[in-house]
């Protein structure tokens, strides 16, 4: 079929014409934004935290002076050890999914004028690192005398475990072991390298530095209380979680539980990110939602150029035009409209996408989402003018001497 006939007649519509394509290049902007973010929201969701989920919680304290912080470890740690099904217990400042807690900015130089990243830092009192269920892929795990009492939030010289994804990032190419960073005067040296240990907030620096992690080995004391890692059975986890709930009032009455933050792993992972999923749901509600309104535009267009051209296609089926002629040019005619608003759609999803990363961090939209996004629409405008096509191809060729 000559493409000439088809221009031609869109010329002759050209306000329609417009206001179509450019339904579409929004819609084709939305949705390849849309599906970008809601494929990187399902993406963090599913993040290995590094940690054995399924047999841990945490048991969060607060309402307690810190001069009482010794004394009321000591009290926690047995009380809370001597409960049936209770593997293990540990303090430890946050665990992924949990308050925030330790994050700092590093240097790869004493003097910090090399710039690593944003870390997350987890201070762990002895045992906490078999609790967590860690994987060592290279390196040792801290030793007894590499357990040294907190002066401040974090220890002032350290020997530490990181995440490969870290080591990659800060020393890409080489053995990070032995290597060293700063915080300031605060010095770290690293003495081994975990598979995976999420950020307590995983989502909080996106998705490339969700697992940059450092786990620093420290004694419990004045600077590391209140938040105790618990270790069961994943069967008997739920029922020692709430014995030792129960227990917190009898071990140290003098305490508040913070019920919000003492859950299992598994359930602080589907609180935060509740969220996400709700995210997720609206967007996909806003793809439906933009889809079905341009779907309707382009039937409402489609059908009223059908009825104001009955007389022309009669004479077309006159003059031997086939039923598949007719609606082979309805469909080109849709392609062609389609088509433009997808190359104006393209370049206005690559702006939105600049403006979504200036103003909310995210990462570059990836190349592969257009094609996907113009086959979506393609697919949805032969689909949705193929009624109009079909009603167009069904008028008789009497039609065109009916009006003579």
């Amino acid at each position: 079929m000559q493409i000439r006939p088809v221009l031609s007649a869109l010329r002759k519509h050209r306000l329609a014409t417009l206001l179509i394509a450019l339904e579409i290049a929004l819609a084709c902007a939305v949705l390849c934004n849309a599906c970008f973010l809601i494929a990187s929201r399902l993406g963090m969701m599913k993040i290995h935290s590094g940690v054995d989920e399924s047999s841990l919680a945490v048991l969060s304290l607060t309402g307690y002076d810190g001069s009482a912080d010794v004394d009321v470890n000591a009290r926690m740690l047995a009380g809370l050890r001597a409960i049936h099904g209770m593997q293990s217990v540990s303090v430890i400042n946050t665990v992924p999914f949990g308050q925030q807690a330790g994050t700092v900015g590093i240097t790869t130089d004493a003097a910090g004028q090399h710039y690593g990243a944003v870390v997350d830092i987890y201070n762990g009192g002895p045992g906490s690192t078999q609790a967590l269920g860690l994987q060592l892929v290279a390196g040792q795990w801290p030793q007894a005398d590499d357990y040294q009492a907190l002066q401040g939030d974090f220890p002032t010289d350290a020997r530490v475990l990181i995440t490969r994804s870290l080591a990659e990032h800060l020393w890409p190419g080489v053995d990070p072991l032995g290597r060293e960073f700063w915080c300031d005067k605060l010095h770290f040296r690293v003495i081994g390298v975990v598979e995976h240990l999420a950020r307590a907030r995983p989502a909080s620096r996106g998705a490339n530095a969700a697992q940059w992690s450092v786990f620093a080995p420290a004694q419990p004391g004045r600077f590391l209380s209140g938040t105790y890692l618990l270790r069961a059975d994943p069967k008997d986890l739920p029922r020692v979680l709430r014995d030792a709930k129960a227990a917190v009032a009898k071990i140290a009455p003098d305490v508040v539980l913070d019920h919000e933050n003492s859950q299992t792993l598994g359930d602080l992972r589907s609180t935060y990110f509740q969220t996400d999923r709700a995210m997720a749901g609206m967007l996909v509600g806003v793809i439906v939602a933009l889809l079905g309104v341009t779907a309707l535009g382009i039937v409402g267009l489609a059908s009223f150029w059908v009825q104001q051209r009955r007389r022309q296609i009669g004479v077309r089926r006159a003059l031997g035009a086939t039923r598949g002629d007719i609606l082979r040019y309805f469909q080109t005619e849709n392609f062609l409209i389609v088509t433009g608003g997808i190359a104006v759609g393209t370049a206005l999803a690559f702006a939105l996408n600049l403006v979504l990363m200036q103003h909310y961090e995210l990462p570059r939209l990836p190349l592969y989402y257009l094609p996907v996004g113009a086959l979506v629409l393609w697919g949805l405008g032969q689909l949705a003018v193929l009624g109009p096509a079909l009603r167009a191809a069904a008028v008789p060729p009497v039609v065109a001497t009916r009006s003579v």
